[in-house]
């Protein structure tokens, strides 16, 4: 396949960033996304300049880093997978692929493809987990019995890879299905219970704070998120957030 890539390059977060154009031959079907950017970085390196800079570790569809914006979506034009997990057969001999980074004022540019998502980060931190205390002994969670249901959904909620597909699709910029994500995997256990209230406010505080916009139910999140996050966990931090400013 030959391919016509038009690539956003940005030097650093202070710099004005464009797209340039790249032309690459013998692509193959079966290669994933970022082995097509493997290939074309070799071009470019052997020719002497500056690679393509993309974040990516484990190429596995398990830690999110891969997020590219292809052709005005998330991860591309397939659904339930990452980039590291898009392959080249999904386009066809001759097309023109536009490659940016995922836009949004929370997670600004620090190299052409790469950008800073540590505003996930700091969400998960303003609450986004349990205090035990593991001195002398501690139950064992097994002893502890939890209705089927409720398992299953939490440990849905627990699937977010935290790539920012969902923040990347909306049109507000929108980090709520991920922070419903980390505030269900909780709320669902009786675990989580007992901090429940200072964790959804926390964290919708943090989220808040680091400039995500608002969310206004358009679905987009829950279409492009490669772990088919739901938006029920939406709802259910609502909830949650409700309950939580009563209890204030």
């Amino acid at each position: 396949m030959k391919l016509k890539l038009k690539i956003w390059r940005q030097k650093n977060a202070d710099s004005a960033g464009k797209i340039v154009d790249y032309d690459i031959n013998n692509v193959s079907p079966d290669m994933s996304f970022l082995e097509m950017l493997d290939v074309l970085n070799e071009d470019l390196i052997a020719k002497g300049d500056d690679p393509v800079e993309f974040d990516h570790d484990c190429r596995e569809g398990i830690c999110g880093a891969c997020s590219l914006q292809i052709n005005g979506e998330p991860h591309g034009p397939d659904r339930g997978v990452t980039t590291c997990q898009l392959h080249m057969r999904k386009f066809k001999d001759g097309d023109t692929i536009y490659i940016e980074p995922f836009r949004a004022k929370a997670f600004p540019v620090v190299k052409d493809l790469i950008v800073d998502r540590s505003a996930f980060d700091r969400i998960q931190q303003a609450g986004g987990y349990i205090s035990v205390n593991t001195s002398g002994n501690t139950i064992d969670a097994n002893a502890i019995p939890i209705n089927k249901h409720d398992a299953d959904k939490a440990f849905d909620a627990a699937t977010c890879i935290g790539c920012g597909a969902c923040v990347a699709a909306c049109k507000n910029a929108s980090a709520m299905l991920f922070t419903s994500a980390k505030v269900s995997q909780f709320s669902l256990l009786p675990q989580g219970k007992v901090e429940a209230t200072e964790r959804v406010m926390n964290m919708v505080k943090q989220m808040d704070l680091e400039g995500f916009g608002n969310c206004t139910n358009t679905g987009a999140c829950e279409v492009e998120c490669p772990k088919g996050i739901s938006l029920e966990n939406i709802a259910r931090l609502n909830r949650e957030y409700l309950s939580a400013s009563v209890k204030g």
